[in-house]
């Protein structure tokens, strides 16, 4: 009956993940669209941020308890399964389009956090201090990635809107839906994204451990997944729909939240001790993917858009299966690469 129980839930949650991610993106494409605002800032913002609510919670709550290694390690590894697994698996669907002032302003901005991040947690140890440094910086660093995507919005205006506004408000107002709902839509997706990721979760270990599998192997695989479901099915449903700007926001938003913000809360409820693993294993990677991802836009750097190809996808699928091979072997007591321990 248990198992029976485990089941439904696995199966459950995958559907109203699937379905709550397609209203999600619906209803913040809708929300930019009458806003005015540009879509990366919705992707970056809500949809990045919102989906980084079980990193959030599940960080603060190991900080509380008293579990340092499940705070830290959670919030980096879901920043390494964005990149490798969720963006990898998304191009390998359909590869996406990253708008160039992403490339030069975005993603620099990330890869900085991140760096910050990994000086501050160098000596081995988090502190307070440092934790609120963090969100600190994390404030101040979105606030000009906002300010300046707002402008550049504004600068990028087509004189065409001018002159065809009429024929385009003919064509276009009709399609995109009323304030309200697009607004329902958007909370409604983000709370079953997050109730049904929970329960998917709950349901595979509940399998995982009645079929005997080890607790730190589910927990290296199948929980550090599961924090990250709400990302890749908010990614692979504007994949889907060609909502680039959201799928490249809601990367960047949630690893940029991520690297700051989650840890720097964690480092406020308990200071927390960094394992020498993360230091030459986990932040090195992370810092890798996001530079990575830099320079295969940057192939393309004197054109208006970049873009990450399935090519590249595959390349990014096969980093996080690796990566996840050298943690379940370490589990194992037979490291793949006996440095990175």
């Amino acid at each position: 009956m248990e198992l029976l129980s485990y089941c439904i839930a696995l199966i459950l949650g995958l559907y109203v993940l699937i379905w709550s991610a397609d209203k999600f993106v619906d209803g913040s494409s809708a929300v930019a669209t009458r806003l005015g605002m540009p879509k990366l800032l919705v992707g970056m913002i809500i949809v990045g941020f919102g989906t980084s609510a079980p990193e959030m919670l599940v960080s603060a709550l190991a900080s509380y308890s008293g579990n340092p290694g499940i705070a830290i390690g959670n919030a980096f590894g879901s920043n390494i399964a964005n990149i490798a697994l969720i963006l990898g698996i998304t191009v390998i669907i359909r590869p996406i389009f990253i708008e160039k002032a992403v490339m030069t302003r975005e993603i620099p901005i990330l890869l900085g956090a991140t760096l910050i991040a990994y000086y501050f947690l160098w000596d081995g140890t988090l502190s307070r201090f440092e934790a609120i440094l963090m969100l600190l910086l994390f404030i101040l660093m979105m606030y000009f990635s906002i300010s300046a995507s707002i402008r550049e919005e504004k600068r990028q205006k087509p004189c065409e809107e001018l002159r065809h506004l009429q024929e385009e408000k003919e064509i276009i107002e009709p399609e995109v839906m009323p304030m309200k709902n697009a607004v329902f839509c958007l909370l409604l997706g983000l709370v079953l994204l997050i109730a049904s990721s929970r329960a998917l979760v709950w349901g595979a270990v509940g399998i995982a451990t009645f079929m005997g599998i080890s607790d730190m192997i589910i927990g290296l695989t199948i929980v550090a997944v599961g924090t990250s479901l709400p990302e890749l099915a908010s990614a692979i449903a504007a994949t889907r729909k060609n909502e680039h700007a959201l799928v490249i926001g809601n990367i960047l938003g949630s690893n940029f939240f991520n690297a700051l913000a989650v840890v720097g809360i964690a480092g406020i409820i308990s200071p927390l001790p960094v394992e020498y693993g993360v230091l030459v294993r986990d932040m090195p990677l992370n810092i890798l993917l996001t530079l990575s991802l830099f320079l295969f836009c940057m192939r393309v750097g004197s054109q208006i858009q970049g873009i990450v190809s399935r090519l590249e996808g595959f390349v990014m699928l096969g980093i996080y299966i690796i990566y996840t091979t050298q943690l379940v072997t370490i589990v194992l007591g037979k490291p793949l690469f006996a440095f990175f321990v």
